[in-house]
């Protein structure tokens, strides 16, 4: 049975304990497994994984900061420098180390979920590829190279987007309550592109944009390297859907944002959805203090279509309305697409022009004849199927094993409570070979505490559950009182 606890260090060995311990987070360090900001698990937890006595970690943890790898914070513990990486010693890598580091950054989480095995992640950000269809893809590309394709396949293509893709994606938002056209869309590689595009059209270095908090790490990463001042907004109390609307009020009167990047459906990493009441009072904020809306959605697919979006509520008058299909096709296929004003419009596409001339015809017109056919909402409806499913298993795993959701799960994630500090349980938990996302990273401010994601389609193994609550347990450590 796989638990927390990390690989030994040798008695027998050479080297003190001290210095192995030393050497093994220095390599990680080195290798930027360990990233500047990353806290080290305190004296008393690494003592307690690693089998040690708080002596031998304090005296590794002091070789660390000898060599400017490591900072002590008063009463905060000890964190990776951010400083320029000192040259490697050349020394083996120490017998019993790990290859891997449980993720710090939204780069790391990024990275791992690239190495990790889907049935072991259970903080994986999307659907394991046994969950997907590929014959539907390989379907529509077959079509497209038989009947329909060879103008397609050797030419840039639009700068704006298939046309075909375009005419079924009005459709599509038409399901969704979004009338538009064909010239109000651009397609774009992925719907992390057209979010990138809106920052750098859009938005100028110092600007302040509202930003949902927990929220999605990339996209903070994103706007703090273009240099905008990131507003973070709560999720509503007890649990409501949306975001606390007294809180985003109070900024937006403040700081005059110029904008508000948000999740309005099945939101990453809670699974909240708006309902109807607090969308229309965010919208009633965005006229009050006059900035736009960006609404990502990414997840639309694996919701019913009936569930609000701002953009069908505003009539894409202050909202930019984004989304793509790497979520239900595959995550190799970029396609996505945003929708605006013609006046956004113009400059959006001369940027994409400059990023790289156009996006992919080819794979555009396969999304298209998949849209066009219906295979692709039938593919949906199975997906949401499933995900039903799996949701009842896991809330009952979790029940089974003492948690509780922040809010009851939906679409993909759960928000999950367990009770101590995630980022300190998600190297022992990798350790244990569980790929796991705390919820520090979604937090703007890197807040640590007891949440996580957790993802319904590849947290079903009783295992993991198992494992999680071994991992809490140790961490809390022994009784010492009356029970």
């Amino acid at each position: 049975m796989p638990t927390g606890t990390p690989a030994p260090l040798l008695r027998d060995a050479s080297q003190p304990l001290a210095t192995q311990l030393a050497d093994r987070f220095a390599l990680r360090i080195r290798e930027r497994l360990l990233l500047p900001g990353a806290r080290l698990p305190s004296v008393r937890d690494c003592a307690r994984q690693h089998g040690v006595s708080p002596h031998t970690v304090v005296a590794a943890y002091d070789q660390l900061q000898a060599a400017g790898l490591l900072e002590a914070r008063r009463q905060r513990g000890f964190f990776v420098r951010d400083s320029r990486p000192t040259p490697a010693r050349a020394t083996a890598r120490p017998a019993g180390s790990m290859p891997r580091q449980a993720p710090m950054d939204a780069t790391a989480l990024i990275r791992g979920m690239f190495e990790a095995d889907a049935a072991r992640s259970p903080g994986l950000g999307t659907l394991p590829a046994d969950w997907l269809d590929p014959t539907l893809l390989q379907t529509a590309l077959r079509r497209l190279h038989t009947s329909e394709g060879l103008p397609v396949q050797v030419s840039y293509g639009d700068p704006s987007g298939d046309l075909r893709l375009r005419t079924a994606l009005t459709q599509r938002l038409g399901d969704l309550g979004i009338h538009t056209s064909p010239a109000h869309l651009l397609t774009t590689n992925g719907a992390t592109h057209a979010l990138d595009l809106i920052i750098r059209t859009q938005l100028q270095p110092g600007d302040a944009v509202l930003i949902d908090d927990p929220g999605w790490a990339i996209m903070f990463a994103r706007l703090s390297q273009a240099g905008i001042r990131l507003l973070p907004v709560p999720r509503a109390p007890n649990g409501a859907p949306g975001p606390d609307l007294a809180v985003l009020a109070a900024l937006a009167a403040e700081h005059a944002p110029r904008a508000y990047l948000t999740v309005s459906v099945l939101h990453n990493p809670t699974g909240h959805s708006l309902d109807l009441a607090t969308a229309h009072q965010v919208l009633r904020l965005a006229d009050a203090h006059d900035f736009f809306i960006v609404e990502d959605d990414s997840y639309g697919f694996l919701a019913p279509e009936h569930l609000p979006r701002l953009a069908a509520l505003d009539g894409l008058r202050r909202v930019i309305y984004v989304s793509g299909f790497s979520k239900v096709l595959t995550p190799a296929w970029r396609v996505g697409y945003l929708a605006t004003t013609p006046e956004r419009l113009q400059v959006l596409t001369d940027t994409k022009l400059l990023d790289g001339l156009t996006s992919s015809p080819v794979m555009e017109r396969a999304v298209a004849l998949c849209l066009e056919q219906g295979r692709l909402r039938r593919h949906a409806q199975r997906l949401r199927e499933r995900l039903a499913t799996a949701r009842g298993r896991i809330a009952a795993l979790a029940t089974r094993h003492g948690f509780q959701w922040a809010a009851p799960p939906d679409g993909l994630f759960g928000w999950l409570d367990v009770g101590v500090d995630t980022e300190r349980l998600a190297q022992p938990l990798l350790d244990a070979g569980w790929l796991t996302a705390p919820g520090a990273l979604f937090s703007a401010t890197r807040q640590p505490g007891s949440l996580m994601r957790i993802n319904m389609a590849t947290s079903q193994d009783p295992a993991f559950w198992h494992c999680l609550r071994q991992c809490v347990d140790t961490s809390r450590g022994p009784r010492t009182g009356p029970a």
